[in-house]
């Protein structure tokens, strides 16, 4: 796990707005300071410096708390990366 940044504020949208110091890729675990996840990272905007970064909230965070804790320090792990499938293959099986 990275460190991400701080957490902003909960926009009208219901996501976590946070400020980083690089650039996360989308898609990527966001925890606490607790180590307890709290999202995913879902869009990165802002100038290339210093990006803001919107995280989408599971249900299982809870919002109350991370609202209460702004400028909570957060972390990020790596995304999945996904295997690409070569098309037309079928498995073999054998006899």
């Amino acid at each position: 796990m990275k460190f991400l940044g701080n957490s902003l504020h909960i926009a009208n949208s219901g996501k976590l707005i946070a400020r980083s110091d690089k650039t996360p890729s989308p898609g990527g675990i966001v925890y606490d300071s607790h180590k307890n996840k709290i999202g995913k990272v879902s869009y990165v905007f802002g100038p290339t410096k210093k990006p803001y970064v919107s995280i989408r909230l599971f249900k299982s965070a809870s919002r109350d708390k991370i609202e209460k804790n702004c400028g909570e320090k957060l972390f990020v792990s790596k995304p999945k990366s996904k295997k690409p499938r070569k098309r037309g293959m079928k498995p073999r099986h054998k006899k």
